[in-house]
């Protein structure tokens, strides 16, 4: 979100400082470097992250480095596995909406024909008319497993498919809002053409991705300075801003806060001259998603080469996901040449508050051996355990409660995944496309043109169902 809105500014001329509280950029998308066991130098992340192919301003963002995105590469399917066995994938699903929902129900095994006469279509007509932001007026005031079992939908497909979307809120499909969940179904069936196939960075995200663009900004007169926390922002006389850090403190025109959920939280109670109350207190109720855990394991034998490069996961305890890097990524796969092993990554989301940590890192080791059995008889040379919680959690009922791109101050904007927007984005595309629009807010006050933004379409595509949903919500 940083990134975005820095990009647009200083590309109109503005002068841009950029500071970054990590020592690195982007966000949750950010990588360090660590050195195993082995005295191998290696890029440590918060994990696996797709880059689907409706993210469509996100991707535009990378394009100025990256004009072909040849630093992307594309995975061949989005494979699911159940625990009972079942899977699923959407490499043959149609993408045309709406044949692509049609397709996926027809083509999954988790689909019977008794399954599809069990279901409610009044029900589920809101997902063919997913409008924004009426989807949510519609539905954000009941949680996405309540819609779903509203819908009588088969709970193996429940769980292979529409709770991949809520997993990747980090949330259980009990906390989060059905309007979202709608949102996703939308974006990726019925709004695009792209599908649920994705791209991944051939390398480690500072090389495919941040450190490039942080040249490009650079380049256009930004200033970037990570390692450097923002302590306090107060409103000048002048109608500007003073920004502290730890080191120094400067005059501003205009500030955009592209934080997560806690930084926000934090960094506003600390500023009381910032916003009004109403404003303040909107951000003090944001509310952070439950701990997930990452755990990168370096064996010292490789997985089955039939495995594939991700693997999403369900009915295995807390194991959400598998990836396997040297499928794809330039490290990780010098690393697995040179030593016969495979570097895997694992995911855990929505984990227990109070779960022990220790005892979490094994279950999930131990569901990777159910998964892939090949994995018992390979040894750890190294892992890397990553807990987090500072994802923004979409509550049910917490839509109009969420901050705006725009604040009562015209020269404070925000952005960031946490914000309310307008338009139909949702995770990474939301940061990126909040970002562009934090710069567009400033931009139109200085009367310069601001970034173009592209979205799938704000409504369902067809116009037929969309009134046959109209129809049956009366």
């Amino acid at each position: 979100a940083g990134l975005a809105a820095a990009t647009a500014l200083a590309e109109r001329g503005v002068a841009v400082t950029l500071y970054e509280r990590e020592p690195y950029l982007g966000g949750r998308v950010g990588g360090w470097p660590t050195r195993l066991r082995d005295g191998t130098g290696a890029t440590m992340s918060r994990g696996f992250h797709a880059f689907f192919r409706q993210y469509y301003n996100l991707r535009g963002l990378l394009r100025r480095t990256d004009p072909a995105l040849a630093r992307l590469t594309g995975l061949p399917d989005y494979p699911l596995l159940h625990g009972s066995g079942t899977r699923d994938g959407f490499r043959h699903v149609p993408r045309t909406p709406p044949f692509s929902a049609l397709g996926f129900a027809l083509l999954s095994p988790s689909f019977g024909l008794r399954d599809l006469g069990a279901m409610d279509p009044v029900a589920a007509m809101p997902l063919f008319d997913v409008r924004v932001p009426d989807v949510y007026a519609r539905l954000d005031a009941i949680s996405a497993h309540d819609f779903l079992d509203a819908v009588r939908f088969p709970e193996k497909a429940r769980h292979l498919a529409f709770e991949v979307f809520s997993r990747s809120f980090f949330a259980d499909p009990r906390q989060l809002s059905a309007a979202e969940l709608a949102l996703m179904f939308h974006i990726y069936f019925l709004g695009s053409a792209e599908g649920l196939l994705f791209d991944v960075p051939r390398a480690p995200f500072p090389d495919a991705l941040w450190n490039p663009l942080a040249g490009y900004v650079e380049r256009h007169g930004a200033q970037v300075r990570t390692g450097t926390p923002v302590e306090h922002i107060a409103p000048a006389r002048d109608g500007g801003y003073r920004i502290t850090t730890d080191g120094d403190e400067g005059p501003y025109d205009s500030v955009v806060l592209a934080l997560d959920a806690a930084g926000l939280r934090s960094l506003v109670a600390r500023c009381d001259r910032l916003g009004d109350a109403p404003w303040r207190e909107r951000v003090a109720r944001l509310r952070t998603a439950p701990p997930f855990l990452v755990s990168r394991l370096w064996l010292d034998r490789p997985v089955a080469p039939d495995r594939p490069g991700f693997l999403g996961t369900s009915g295995f305890g807390t194991l959400d996901n598998i990836s396997v890097l040297e499928r794809w990524e330039d490290e990780a796969a010098r690393w697995a040449a040179r030593t016969g092993g495979s570097v895997v990554e694992l995911h855990a989301y929505a984990v227990a508050p109070e779960a022990a940590r220790d005892v979490e890192e094994k279950r999930l080791f131990g569901q990777l051996h159910r998964v892939y059995p090949e994995t018992r008889a390979a040894a750890v040379v190294d892992a890397r355990h990553e807990w987090r919680a500072d994802c923004p959690l979409f509550p049910v009922g917490g839509y109009r409660g969420r901050p705006t791109v725009r604040t009562p101050d015209p020269r404070l904007v925000v952005a960031g995944d946490l914000v309310r927007s307008e338009l139909p984005v949702a995770l990474m595309e939301r940061a990126a496309t909040t970002g562009f629009q934090a710069a567009n807010a400033l931009l139109e006050q200085w009367g310069v043109r601001g970034q173009t933004l592209w979205t799938v379409p704000d409504r369902g595509r067809n116009a037929a169902l969309r009134g046959l949903a109209r129809w049956a919500s009366g």
